[in-house]
C-alpha cells in the first residue's frame, strides 16, 4: 500500500499527493478521503449568500410556494425535506410539489434577471 511505503521511508507526504484511483480510474488523494466534522467554509458562505437572495424575493411568492421553498431548502433553520416528504405533509402529490417548486424558482430567476 502506498501509505505504508511512504511511512517507512520517512518522506513527507502532502494531503494532495496521489494515493490511488477510484472505481472510475480518477486519481484520488488523501484529502479526498478524509472526512471533516466541520462544514466547508466556502460552501457555507455560498449557501448563506444564496439564502439571502431567496429571502430578498420570497415576498413575491404565494403562501404555498413559500411553504414549499422553505421546507425544500431548509430555510428558517428547518431541515431540508424531499419533495415526497413535503407532499405527504401538505397532502398533495409529489409531482405537484415539484411544479410549485419550479414555479417559485422561476419567479425568483425572472426577478434576478430584471
Amino acid at each position: 500500500m502506498y501509505l505504508r511505503t511512504s511511512k517507512k521511508s520517512n518522506k513527507d507526504m502532502s494531503l494532495h499527493d496521489p494515493i490511488g484511483q477510484d472505481k472510475e480510474g480518477n486519481e484520488i488523494s488523501l484529502i479526498d478521503i478524509l472526512k471533516s466534522d466541520q462544514p466547508d467554509l466556502v460552501e457555507k458562505i455560498q449557501t448563506s449568500m444564496e439564502i439571502a437572495k431567496v429571502f430578498k424575493y420570497i415576498d413575491l411568492l404565494d403562501e404555498r410556494e413559500k411553504e414549499v421553498i422553505v421546507k425544500r431548502y431548509g430555510l428558517n433553520e428547518l431541515d431540508e425535506l424531499t419533495q415526497r416528504e413535503i407532499a405527504k405533509e401538505l397532502n398533495i402529490s409529489r409531482s405537484y410539489v415539484s411544479r410549485i417548486e419550479k414555479r417559485a424558482l422561476m419567479k425568483n430567476v425572472s426577478c434576478l434577471l430584471s
